[in-house]
């Protein structure tokens, strides 16, 4: 009997510096941009102050960019920031990351987008989207209802997995079109507003002397605004999951993150100039739907309609993209003998990771059936700095203790960006772990749940 041949497991490369740039921006710029405003300017009243929030937030994201290019460039492989703890600290924490990705940042940031999907098609009339229950599910004490909202997150979760699992370059076809498209679509918001801003003189009493304007702001308000804006900045760090499935990863994945991040700061900066000039800041505190708003004000009801329009394609595209890159991550995982070894394998025609995007599907399904993604992803911010911290160092480790590696590229500003960047993760868990203890609890259980898990897996392993 002929011997079976091996499974493939091995992501072939197909995307190119375009697909690398549009899933940078494709999993940032989801519906955080039309909503945080409005909630930022009730901690943040003064648009000096508000606007210099998003622009130290996109700093900040640019240094996280740099810091994980270097690491990318040294390591092309898929996993991304778990590869990098993995080659700096060792398989365990490398592990912890991987675990708490797939649970919380994977599953539970699908659902997460799955519902603010749903909730996008509200505006046009669709009451059956809403959070009411269709279903009511008894099964003992177990009792389960399910909304229309649900519904259509889990269907849209489905659709978008199934388009991933017809290959990356399938994938990436598809969100780079719902990149352009709301590129193009809050790129021409801008540029009426802007004009709009322009027309109406410069005056004292126009609305571009909005933009100079002062309030006091407390330095927890300006703190809380940050943390919105870091939340509307997540995602940045997709192309290094993907680095694998990119021709020429050393020279693309730089120059992706970097401009990626940069693409993104400039549009979400100049959408804020554009709602403070449409919307005076004592309207807009407290405002959810403040794009929307804004569009309204600037261009009536039916500029309203087809912006609401775009915050559907944002919220689509946003979800297509962090469906493709996280997948990556228990993939790598399973590669290395640490998760189901099925979720290590590669889809002999289409050259995807079939088993780990169907893994993730059923995770995010089951969560947004069940409603507790909500709770999940508030632990986001408590893992992810914490590890983030853990990786920016690591470039600092794999410095001394691989010198004589290949680095094709070179972090700026060394050594002091990359421990900038982690000292400042390190103190935003620190400050949200304090103002939310129970939630910080929650998270650490979470990833204490993933230590037996580990030893559990390399057990069978070994």
């Amino acid at each position: 009997m002929a011997a079976q041949a091996p499974e493939q497991s091995t992501l072939a490369s197909r995307l190119s510096f375009k697909d690398a740039y549009f899933l940078v921006i494709g999993s940032v710029f989801g519906t955080g941009i039309f909503f945080t405003t409005g909630l930022m300017a009730a901690d943040c009243p003064s648009p000096v102050h508000l606007l210099a929030v998003w622009i130290v937030g996109g700093i900040f994201t640019l240094m996280g960019a740099l810091t994980f290019a270097e690491l990318g460039t040294m390591f092309p492989q898929a996993g991304g920031p778990y590869v990098y703890l993995r080659e700096g600290y060792g398989r365990l924490a490398a592990f912890l990351y991987g675990w708490g990705f797939f649970w919380i940042v994977g599953c539970g940031g699908i659902a997460a987008l799955g519902a603010g999907l749903a909730e996008s098609l509200l505006p046009y009339g669709a009451g059956w989207a809403s959070s009411s229950p269709l279903i009511r599910v008894s099964l003992g004490s177990l009792r389960l209802s399910i909304s229309g909202g649900q519904i259509v997150a889990v269907a849209a979760i489905i659709a978008v997995s199934a388009v991933n699992s017809l290959g990356v370059r399938t994938g990436a076809r598809t969100q780079n079109i719902l990149v352009v498209a709301r590129v193009a679509g809050l790129s021409l918001f801008i540029v009426i507003g802007l004009a709009t801003a322009v027309k109406a003189g410069f005056g004292p009493s126009s609305p571009a002397a909005r933009l100079v304007q002062s309030a006091p702001v407390s330095l927890s308000g300006f703190g809380a605004a940050f943390l919105a804006v870091l939340w509307t900045y997540d995602g940045w760090y997709a192309a290094s999951c993907t680095a694998e499935e990119i021709r020429n990863p050393r020279k693309v994945l730089p120059a992706a993150l970097g401009l990626g991040v940069v693409t993104l700061t400039a549009l979400y900066f100049l959408s804020n100039v554009v709602y403070i000039l449409a919307v005076p800041m004592p309207e807009m505190k407290g405002v959810v739907g403040i794009g929307r708003a804004a569009a309204s004000r600037l261009l009536g009801p039916v500029a309203a309609s087809l912006f609401a329009i775009l915050i559907t394609v944002s919220a689509l595209g946003c979800l297509s993209a962090n469906v493709l890159f996280c997948a990556r991550v228990p993939f790598a995982m399973a590669r290395d003998g640490a998760f189901w070894k099925k979720l290590g394998s590669v889809h002999p025609r289409t050259q995807a990771p079939d088993a780990a995007l169907k893994a993730q599907m059923a995770g995010s399904v089951v969560l947004g059936l069940t409603g507790r993604f909500q709770q999940l992803y508030e632990f986001v911010v408590f893992a992810l700095t914490l590890f983030f911290a853990a990786t920016a160092i690591a470039v600092i480790v794999l410095r001394r203790t691989r010198p004589a590696a290949p680095r094709p590229y070179r972090v700026w500003g060394y050594p002091a960006l990359p421990v900038l960047f982690a000292v400042l993760n390190g103190a935003i868990f620190l400050s949200s772990a304090v103002s939310r203890p129970v939630q910080a609890l929650a998270a650490a259980g979470v990833l204490a749940l993933g230590i037996p898990s580990y030893f559990l897996w390399t057990k069978r392993t070994a």
